[in-house]
């Protein structure tokens, strides 16, 4: 299907009302609508039920295709874009621009960013207008309102509370940057960890400076490919990346003294280089193979972990043979013209992705796959057909479910650009899929510590 036929589609499934499945809806089960002003204020919108789309496809969100939104989530209004929603009395799609209830006030869509742990289902349903800009580097969960709060189109894959806001502290951050601080002064990597923690947030930096689970070893300057929601460097200039880049490639030194201190002093701890705020890993190779046998050399304690591209089957098999004791690596799909028009790879292929997990599997090493989840690509049946087909010729251990960051509707319009899909099936009825025919591969969002390989 060309992307040409979208809004076609779209304006058909509008006129005709058609659900996603032929299920029966009843109207005490809808969640109604929120929406924003021109000032970004949200409220329900009585009458009119929220509407979640995957692709060209629309599905009214109710008790069942949604749950209360998580702690930690939160609300965006979406410029450029009219909300479509239901009209219950209806019984169909609405495009709305203006509130029906107060003529020439312009209404938005609102979608949910939420926490960690839970991936997106539905996407929050709206049409473009004619130049819109691209959204920020964000996803957009569907949300509606029932009862006292918000309910999103979400499906939890890990009850971990890895990067739960309220376990973290500020006071408690603070105190151990200055504890980390007299005990490393001079370590350039600590100081980069700080900026990371007290100034863009970062849960993986504030729980290296707070003792627990895992701690980010950002080092890579560079990369070797040009994803179109990278989140620490957009050339384009099209959208803002979310952080900046690290400047510099710390020295072994300072990347085994930051991981053999949250090493000793975590259990189950896990160290792991392939950051956001860092290009690929693998780009750096000689100074993070030297690192990590610098930490195996004090200790074998703790799970030195890759988030890579891995772009660099050579240099992969020499992190392993150093210490290495697991690799996730980052998909937005399995079949090579979808990942390559995403990832945009400068001098590697997608063959040489899948010989680096061969490798790590066959030195009986623990290996995530990084899937970048949207509803509307994701679950479409050419997708799903193909990762099937990748799992059952590479025999990963876990898949970590991520939501992508990006524009959904330009991301689908890259996608339907290079290739045709057809009809999703549902992101849920994906996951049910995929755990029958794999049970022995294990599901999640965090990367594991090896005591639980």
């Amino acid at each position: 299907m060309k992307f040409e036929t979208y809004k076609y589609l779209l304006q058909k499934q509008l006129k005709h009302g058609c659900f996603v499945s032929k299920k029966k809806y009843y109207k005490n089960n809808f969640t109604t609508a929120v929406v924003a002003d021109q000032d970004g204020k949200i409220f329900e919108l009585d009458g009119y039920g929220a509407v979640g789309m995957a692709g060209t496809l629309l599905v009214p969100l109710t008790l069942g295709n949604t749950i209360e939104m998580p702690h930690g989530g939160e609300l965006m209004y979406l410029p450029g874009r009219k909300p479509i929603l239901y009209n219950l009395a209806q019984e169909q799609f609405e495009i709305l621009s203006e509130n029906p209830y107060c003529k020439e006030e312009a209404l938005f869509p609102v979608a949910a960013f939420n926490s960690p742990g839970y991936i997106v289902s539905y996407i929050s349903a709206y049409q473009e207008h004619d130049h819109a800009k691209l959204l920020p580097l964000f996803s957009y969960g569907s949300v509606g309102w029932y009862g006292k709060g918000f309910r999103s189109s979400l499906i939890l894959v890990d009850t971990e509370r890895r990067q739960d806001l309220r376990l973290m502290k500020q006071e408690e951050i603070i105190k151990g940057v200055r504890k980390i601080r007299k005990v490393m002064p001079e370590n350039r990597l600590r100081k980069h960890l700080e900026k990371c923690a007290l100034e863009y947030g970062c849960p993986a930096a504030k729980n290296f400076f707070i003792g627990r689970c895992e701690a980010p070893l950002p080092t890579s300057k560079h990369c070797n490919a040009n994803c179109l929601g990278c989140l620490s460097l957009q050339k384009e200039g099209n959208v803002k990346n979310s952080q900046d880049r690290i400047l510099f490639t710390p020295l072994p030194e300072e990347i085994a003294q930051v991981a053999l201190y949250h090493i000793k002093n975590v259990k189950k701890s896990v160290v792991s280089f392939g950051q956001g705020c860092e290009g690929d890993p693998l780009l750096a190779g000689d100074v993070i193979i030297k690192a990590i046998s610098m930490i195996r050399s004090e200790t074998d304690q703790g799970t030195i972990n890759l988030n890579t591209n891995a772009s660099k089957p050579e240099i992969v098999k020499k992190m392993f043979e150093a210490g290495l004791d697991s690799m996730r690596v980052s998909l937005n799909s399995v079949r090579n013209k979808c990942y390559s028009a995403y990832f945009r790879p400068k001098g590697y292929s997608f063959s040489d992705v899948k010989q680096s997990i061969d490798i790590a599997l066959s030195k009986k090493k623990n290996v995530a796959i990084n899937y970048l989840n949207c509803p509307g690509f994701t679950d479409t049946p050419e997708e799903v057909e193909a990762f099937i087909k990748f799992i059952d010729h590479h025999r990963i251990n876990l898949i970590q479910w991520r939501n992508l960051n990006f524009d959904p509707c330009q991301y689908w319009k890259v996608m339907s650009s290079v290739t045709e899909h057809g009809k999703p099936i549902g992101i849920r009825v994906l996951l049910k899929l995929i755990k029958k025919t794999f049970p022995s591969v294990k599901h999640g969002y965090f990367n594991p510590p090896k005591e639980n390989f």
